[in-house]
């Protein structure tokens, strides 16, 4: 093909119609303009083909995060209300309620020291941070709720810290000076497990009693009420913001359908 156009400007050439090559040198020129846009358009639409798969797995995997966040979530959920219920329990006998039965007793205050913090499922929103992938994410709602999820997840984390502080003050170093922590642990084990490990043993009346004169631990139990019912909206919160995304991403995801 090469040797076919170098013959014609050749011929036009040596017989002087220089007319009629500037008209073909024209148009050798723009076939070869014409030649690199398709070229650069191929290769544009390989490049986007190429990071649409690359984003359609990213949400898939987004997706999968987001259902397992959920189900710690819901699991979270239940046992900081389990916690709320604990320490409302234990109020009403530093309000007055007599101490009938020292193991329940035992039971919910202990409930409340073993408490966890959350830890978010994010792999993939941070492999994307990580790897400036985040672009990526064409759809902007998914983009943004994915960052207000994290933004959140901070909030959370800052509320538990201030739970944990709370805890240490008014809960942790006070109880450790009036209880002996052996048998309690023994016991609430025991029951946690219907018998399977642990030991029923008889629990120190006058612990508890000192306990409940103690106002520094009456307002830890206060705490463990108002700050795990903060986190609790905050999970669900949380919750209906991965529903939203994922509903977000199935959108997105059948647009390939």
């Amino acid at each position: 093909m090469i040797q076919f156009f170098r013959r014609i400007r050749q011929r036009l050439l040596a017989e002087n119609k220089l007319t009629k090559y500037v008209l073909y040198a024209t148009g050798e020129i723009l076939l070869v303009v014409i030649g690199i846009l398709i070229a650069l358009q191929i290769n544009n639409s390989n490049e986007a083909r190429k990071q649409r798969e690359q984003e359609l797995h990213y949400l898939k995997n987004l997706k999968t995060d987001l259902i397992l966040n959920i189900a710690e979530l819901d699991r979270y959920i239940t046992t900081r209300n389990s916690r709320i219920e604990s320490a409302n329990y234990v109020l009403e006998h530093f309000e007055g309620k007599p101490l009938t039965d020292l193991n329940a007793f035992a039971f919910h205050t202990t409930n409340i020291y073993i408490w966890q913090k959350f830890t978010q499922q994010d792999n993939t929103f941070q492999e994307l941070i990580n790897s400036g992938n985040l672009a990526l994410i064409s759809n902007d709602s998914i983009k943004n709720g994915l960052l207000n999820l994290q933004a959140l997840y901070k909030k959370l984390k800052n509320e538990e810290e201030h739970f944990r502080y709370d805890a240490e003050i008014l809960l942790y170093e006070p109880s450790y000076s009036v209880l002996d922590l052996n048998p309690i642990v023994k016991n609430f084990t025991y029951q946690v497990t219907e018998g399977k490990a642990g030991e029923n043993v008889e629990l120190p009346r006058e612990n508890y009693e000192a306990m409940l004169k103690d106002l520094k631990q009456k307002n830890g139990f206060v705490m463990a009420v108002y700050e795990f019912s903060v986190m609790n909206g905050q999970f669900n919160e949380m919750k209906a913001m991965c529903e939203e995304i994922i509903r977000l991403i199935d959108k997105e995801m059948q647009t390939e359908n």
